[in-house]
């Protein structure tokens, strides 16, 4: 079976960019880099095997198929939902964040 697709919501595209302007202010390129690159394998692991993310907050937020991953080496969390021929990521967010009340957000 071939990876299906992973797309993003604008949401999920803006929480990247933020996240990669963070660290270049924050720390350097280099770390800025290794994050995208943290991100990518992220983003390739959840296209092969895309019912391994963590179920956790779906039960927690009442949002079926919702699964999250971990970005490695960094402390954020992947949101994504399986589609018949995509995965959608919906948000990436910090650990340290309100990870329910992100639902409230456009």
């Amino acid at each position: 079976m071939s990876p299906k697709p992973v797309v993003y919501r604008q949401r999920a595209r803006r929480d990247i960019d933020e996240a990669r302007e963070r660290y270049l202010s924050e720390a350097s390129a280099a770390v800025a880099l290794r994050f995208v690159d943290a991100l990518e394998l992220a983003f390739e692991r959840m296209g092969e095997h895309p019912s391994s993310g963590s179920p956790r907050y779906a039960s927690v937020l009442g949002i079926a198929g919702l699964r999250s991953w971990n970005v490695t080496g960094f402390p954020y969390l992947v949101f994504a939902v399986e589609e018949e021929d995509v995965v959608n990521v919906w948000r990436v967010l910090h650990t340290s964040s309100d990870i329910a009340a992100w639902l409230q957000e456009p």
